[in-house]
Protein backbone atom coordinates (compact mmCIF):
# COMPACT_ATOMS: atom_id res chain seq x y z
CA UNK A 1 0.00 0.00 0.00
CA UNK A 2 2.98 2.24 0.55
CA UNK A 3 3.86 1.57 -2.76
CA UNK A 4 0.82 2.68 -4.24
CA UNK A 5 0.83 6.35 -2.21
CA UNK A 6 4.12 7.00 -3.37
CA UNK A 7 3.28 5.91 -7.23
CA UNK A 8 -0.04 8.78 -6.57
CA UNK A 9 2.40 11.05 -5.03
CA UNK A 10 4.82 10.91 -7.99
CA UNK A 11 1.81 11.14 -10.43
CA UNK A 12 0.80 14.29 -8.34
CA UNK A 13 4.30 15.27 -8.66
CA UNK A 14 4.88 14.81 -12.89
CA UNK A 15 0.76 15.90 -12.97
CA UNK A 16 2.09 19.63 -11.25
CA UNK A 17 5.03 19.63 -13.32
CA UNK A 18 3.10 19.87 -16.85
CA UNK A 19 0.34 21.97 -15.26
CA UNK A 20 -2.49 19.73 -15.08
CA UNK A 21 -3.38 21.28 -11.57
CA UNK A 22 -6.66 19.03 -10.84
CA UNK A 23 -4.86 15.86 -11.50
CA UNK A 24 -2.25 16.76 -9.34
CA UNK A 25 -4.16 17.64 -6.52
CA UNK A 26 -6.18 14.80 -7.17
CA UNK A 27 -3.47 12.20 -7.38
CA UNK A 28 -1.84 13.97 -4.15
CA UNK A 29 -4.81 13.72 -2.06
CA UNK A 30 -5.38 10.08 -3.25
CA UNK A 31 -1.25 9.18 -2.03
CA UNK A 32 -2.21 11.25 1.33
CA UNK A 33 -5.40 8.99 1.90
CA UNK A 34 -3.38 5.96 1.70
CA UNK A 35 -0.10 7.12 3.27
CA UNK A 36 -2.11 7.53 6.61
CA UNK A 37 -4.71 4.12 5.53
CA UNK A 38 -0.99 2.17 5.44
CA UNK A 39 0.27 4.54 8.97
CA UNK A 40 -2.81 3.08 10.84
CA UNK A 41 -2.42 -0.72 9.69
CA UNK A 42 1.55 -0.43 10.14
CA UNK A 43 0.50 1.21 14.03
CA UNK A 44 -2.01 -1.60 14.38
CA UNK A 45 -0.09 -4.48 13.68
CA UNK A 46 2.95 -3.34 15.93
CA UNK A 47 0.37 -3.18 18.54
CA UNK A 48 -1.02 -6.74 18.03
CA UNK A 49 2.38 -7.90 17.55
CA UNK A 50 2.97 -6.73 20.93
CA UNK A 51 -0.18 -7.62 22.71
CA UNK A 52 0.94 -11.14 21.65
CA UNK A 53 4.27 -11.18 22.55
Amino acid sequence: MLGWALTFLLVALVAALFGFGSIASASAGIAQILFFVFLVLFIGTLILRVVRG
